[in-house]
């Protein structure tokens, strides 16, 4: 039986006619990947229509990650969001929340189905999904990614699916998807191996709550990253010979450890020279997202397999995968994100962290997150998850931003995502600072030492000594002066001679 029989066929602009003002409404996607595309279009255009007549419109919005051009976008742009979780991206969007035109809640993403399936997040009105393929008994067949939609084709009380024929039907290959039940009857998550699979192929609807079906053929707009520049060649050099040392001590087995990586040029710069390193081994993956760096290293064998809940790849790179799926199908899996990111699983497999940071402070604390520690950027996303639990938990950043006006090292963050309980290694083009089994004063100096600008060593230093003593030394009349020059003067430190920073 096909799809247009078993449920009807809409129009975008069909489908939206129940999505009312103050509904919640949960989305595919995680970042640009396997996102709702006509349906967020069709709401940003309703809600223009109805406050063009001086009627008001705006829903509550639940994604996988961050989907910035297919929904975070849109929306912002029509204002027809009064709510959003877990993630975001996008400059319009990223502007209301810091003005308080939209509620936003900063997740870790492990958490979110938990937190749906619980009701914590109120009543899921709608969830719209992008699929390869729908059957009649409500088996729905997920894109290029998984994030949180199989909990939202459950949860949601009514569900809109867009078939994408742009995307690979045997994504369903790739696809592992098992829903936790509800605690306190779970059961140990039997993942042992990075491509283990424990789960099915597809996600589960209730026939009856489907509103309708609308056929699609668009790409994922997922954009490419900027180059990996010199700081970031810096920061990976770094990193390698850190795990090279480690590696020749036996603290790594000699047949490698998991790796997961954030998104970006820094960790782009990392996998690449880890992929290029002779004494770096074959090594396999679990991860939440899988970049186009990663293509070329599995191509090459250096990169076995990968876990991930998301191909977040540009479309030229996705279509070299589906054009070549015998060889990417038995190398990845594809997973829910409360499996991808569960800190059980990243706990047991012994997984190396490698995350980007905003900022560190002297004692290893991280901001991630959040400008001056008030205006937000992205989120945390999933790297408290692997922070927290990982075998080797790494953060990096460029010593300095802005030509030097801004350092990346701080006396203390404003805004802490992860703490120094759970951060061991900080690298920045500077070097690399080992934190295991350091107490406070010895984490500040050798931060300070192998990881600051030498322009702003001195300062650091100084800040440390006026300090009060303590066992975390703080000088609270002047912790945070770097920010509030940055504010005031649009430099941390507005009299440093910066002609010769680099």
């Amino acid at each position: 039986m096909s799809i247009v029989k078993a449920f009807p066929k809409l129009s975008p602009e069909e489908a939206v006619v129940e999505i009312f003002n103050g509904a919640t409404v949960a989305f595919s996607g995680f970042t640009n990947s396997g996102a709702a595309k006509a349906v967020p279009r069709a709401i940003a255009a309703k809600a223009h229509a109805l406050h063009g007549r001086g009627e008001p419109f705006k829903i509550r919005v639940l994604t996988g990650a961050s989907s910035g051009e297919s929904i975070d976008e849109p929306l912002a742009e029509a204002e027809a969001m009064s709510y959003r979780a877990p993630y975001q991206s996008g400059p319009k969007l990223r502007g209301q929340i810091n003005r308080q035109e939209v509620e936003y809640v900063d997740m870790h993403l492990s958490h979110l189905p938990q937190t749906v399936l619980a009701g914590f997040q109120g009543k899921l009105d709608f969830a719209v999904v992008e699929a390869t393929e729908v059957t009649p008994d409500g088996r729905v067949y997920l894109t290029s990614s998984i994030g949180a939609s199989p909990t939202y084709l459950r949860v949601a009380d009514r569900v809109i699916l867009e078939v994408n024929r742009y995307h690979s039907r045997r994504l369903r290959e790739m696809s592992d998807i098992l829903l936790l039940p509800p605690v306190p009857h779970r059961t140990p998550i039997r993942l042992n191996d990075p491509l283990t699979k424990i789960g099915y192929p597809y996600a589960i609807v209730d026939p009856k709550k489907v509103i309708g079906i609308i056929e699609t053929d668009e790409p994922d707009r997922v954009p490419s990253f900027a180059a990996v520049d010199a700081r970031s060649e810096r920061i990976a050099q770094h990193v390698l010979d850190f795990l090279l040392r480690e590696m020749h001590k036996g603290r790594i087995p000699a047949e490698f450890l998991p790796l997961q990586a954030g998104v970006g040029n820094v960790a782009n710069g990392v996998m690449a020279a880890l992929g290029s390193s002779p004494e770096i081994p074959p090594f396999s993956m679990y991860t939440e997202v899988y970049q186009d760096s990663l293509v070329g290293l599995m191509e090459q064998g250096k990169l076995l397999g990968a876990s991930t809940t998301s191909l977040t790849v540009t479309p030229e790179v996705l279509m070299q995968i589906y054009d070549n799926m015998d060889f990417f199908v038995p190398r990845i899996v594809l997973r829910p994100q409360e499996l991808s990111n569960h800190p059980g699983a990243v706990r047991r497999l012994g997984v190396i962290s490698m995350n980007t940071a905003l900022e560190v402070d002297i004692y290893g604390n991280v901001n991630s997150s959040h400008v001056y520690g008030m205006d937000i950027m992205n989120g945390i996303g999933g790297s408290g998850e692997f922070t927290r639990n990982s075998y080797l938990s790494i953060f990096m950043c460029p010593s300095i931003a802005k030509g030097g006006k801004i350092s990346a090292v701080v006396p203390m963050c404003p805004h802490i995502d992860n703490n120094e309980h759970s951060v061991q290694i900080i690298a920045t083009d500077q070097g690399l600072a080992d934190l295991r089994g350091l107490g406070p004063m010895q984490r500040a100096q050798t931060i300070i030492e192998n990881c600051a600008h030498p322009a702003y060593r001195d300062y650091l230093h100084r800040y440390v000594e006026r300090a009060r003593v303590g066992h975390i030394r703080h000088d609270l009349r002047t912790a945070f002066e770097l920010h509030r020059n940055l504010l005031k003067h649009g430099a941390m430190l507005p009299d440093l001679d910066l002609s010769g920073v680099a």
